[in-house]
C-alpha cells in the first residue's frame, strides 16, 4: 500500500492544488451559463435559490468529494473498494460522464481556437457581410450608419450568425445531409489534443507547474474585459438588466432546478474528478479550508463574470437601438455570436478578440486536463485489471 501512495505523488506545494482544482471548477460555465441563468430567472433574485444550494448541497459535496480522495489516496474507481466495493459503479458512472464531457469541450476548444486565428486578421471576418459565405439577408452591425435598424429586419441575420453556421460549422439543410469535413476544425481539434497531452504528459508533476500559468491567466484576462465592458456605453443598463431582481420567480419550480444543477455543472460534483485532485494531498493536509475558499471562489467568479458579459451585452443593445434582450444569448450562442459581433463594434476589435477567445481557450483547458488526468487514472486501473486477470487464467490454465 505505501508503494502505492509513493508511485501515485503528491502535489509538491499546496498552492498547486488549490490552483489545480481552480481551474478544474472554474470554466466556461461560470462565463457563458450562470450570467445567462441569472438574466433568465430572476436577476438578482435568482441569486437565493443559488446560495441555497451552494451553502446545503455545493459546499458539503465539495467537501466530501475531496476528503473521500485525500483520505483513501484513491482515485474516483479505486476509492470505492476501500470504501464500499458495492458502490463501484458510481465511479465508472462519473467517468463515462467526463468521457463526455472531454470530448464537448474539445469541440469547443477547437472553435474557440479557430476564432483566435482569424482574431489576427486585418479585419475580423465576422464583422462584415463582404465575404464569400454571407448570403443576401446578412446586414453588418458593426457599423453605426446601418440602413435599417434591428427592430425591422425581419428575415435578416447578422454578420457574426452567418460567419459562425456558414463559415465555422457550414451547418447543412437537414439530417439528411451529412455535409463534408471541416478540415480546419479538424486540424484545430488535434492541435488542442496534442496541447492537452503535453500538459498531463508527466502526471501531477507536470500538472502541478502548468497551474501556476493556466489557473491565473484567465483571471488577468476576465479582469480586462471586466474595466473594457463597464468603460463602454450603455453598460450601466446591461448590469441593470443582470441584477434587476424580480422576486415573483422565487414561486417558480423551474429556477430552483436551473439553479441546482447549475451547482452541480459549475462545482464538478459527482463525477469523480474532485477525488482524483484530492488523492494527490497528503492526508494531513486541511481539506475543510481550502474547499470553503475554492467554492467561494467559484461562485465569485460566476458573479464577476456576469459583470463582464452583461455590461458589453449592454453596449452592443446600446448601439443597435434594441433590448438587452434581444442579444443576451447561453452557450455558444454567446461566445461565438453575440459577444464577437459586440467586439466587432468596440475600437480595437482585434485586441479584445484576441483577450476573449485566449481567456476561453485557457478556461476550456483547465478544465479538459484535469478531466484527461481523471481518465488517465481510469485506463491505468482497467491496464492493471487486465494484468491481474490474465495472470490469474494464467496460472489457472498450466495448474
Amino acid at each position: 500500500m505505501q508503494g502505492e501512495v509513493e508511485e501515485r505523488g503528491h502535489w509538491g506545494h499546496k498552492v498547486q492544488f488549490l490552483l489545480a482544482v481552480a481551474e478544474n471548477v472554474v470554466g466556461l460555465g461560470n462565463m457563458w451559463r450562470f450570467p445567462y441563468l441569472c438574466y433568465k430567472n430572476g436577476g438578482g433574485a435568482f441569486l437565493v435559490p443559488y446560495l441555497v444550494f451552494v451553502v446545503t448541497c455545493g459546499i458539503p459535496l465539495f467537501l466530501l468529494e475531496t476528503a473521500i480522495g485525500q483520505y483513501t489516496q484513491e482515485g474516483g474507481i479505486t476509492c470505492w473498494r476501500k470504501l464500499c466495493p458495492l458502490a463501484e459503479g458510481i465511479g465508472y458512472a462519473g467517468q463515462l460522464i467526463i468521457l463526455y464531457s472531454c470530448m464537448t469541450y474539445l469541440i469547443i476548444l477547437s472553435w474557440a481556437l479557430l476564432y483566435l486565428v482569424f482574431s489576427f486578421s486585418s479585419q475580423l471576418p465576422w464583422a462584415t457581410c463582404n465575404n464569400y459565405w454571407n448570403t443576401d439577408d446578412c446586414v453588418d452591425y458593426s457599423t453605426k450608419n446601418a440602413s435599417v435598424p434591428w427592430n425591422n429586419q425581419t428575415n435578416s441575420t447578422s454578420a457574426a450568425t452567418e460567419f459562425w453556421e456558414r463559415r465555422v460549422l457550414a451547418i447543412s439543410g437537414g439530417i439528411e445531409e451529412i455535409g463534408s469535413i471541416r478540415w480546419e476544425v479538424l486540424l484545430c481539434v488535434i492541435a488542442m489534443w496534442i496541447i492537452c497531452y503535453f500538459c498531463i504528459w508527466k502526471g501531477v508533476k507536470s500538472t502541478g507547474k502548468v497551474v501556476y500559468f493556466t489557473a491565473t491567466f484567465p483571471y488577468v484576462m476576465l479582469l480586462i474585459l471586466l474595466i473594457r465592458g463597464l468603460s463602454l456605453p450603455g453598460a450601466l443598463q446591461g448590469v441593470k438588466f443582470y441584477l434587476l431582481p424580480e422576486a415573483s420567480r422565487l414561486t417558480d419550480p423551474q429556477v430552483w432546478m436551473e439553479a441546482g444543477s447549475q451547482i452541480f455543472f459549475s462545482y464538478s460534483i459527482g463525477v469523480g474528478s474532485l477525488t482524483v485532485l484530492g488523492s494527490y494531498n497528503k492526508r494531513n493536509n486541511n481539506c475543510y479550508k481550502d474547499c470553503l475558499w475554492l467554492c467561494l471562489l467559484n461562485s465569485g467568479t460566476s458573479v464577476v463574470a456576469g459583470f463582464a458579459v452583461f455590461s458589453v451585452l449592454g453596449f452592443m443593445a446600446h448601439e443597435q437601438g434594441v433590448p438587452i434582450a434581444e442579444v443576451a444569448e447561453s452557450g455558444p450562442g454567446l461566445a461565438f455570436i453575440a459577444y464577437p459581433q459586440a467586439v466587432a463594434m468596440m475600437p480595437l476589435p482585434q485586441l479584445w478578440s484576441i483577450d476573449f477567445f485566449v481567456m476561453l481557450i485557457v478556461l476550456g483547458l483547465d478544465t479538459q486536463t484535469k478531466e484527461l488526468q481523471t481518465l488517465h487514472n481510469l485506463l491505468k486501473l482497467l491496464v492493471q485489471d487486465l494484468t491481474t486477470w490474465v495472470k490469474k487464467v494464467s496460472v489457472s490454465f498450466l495448474l
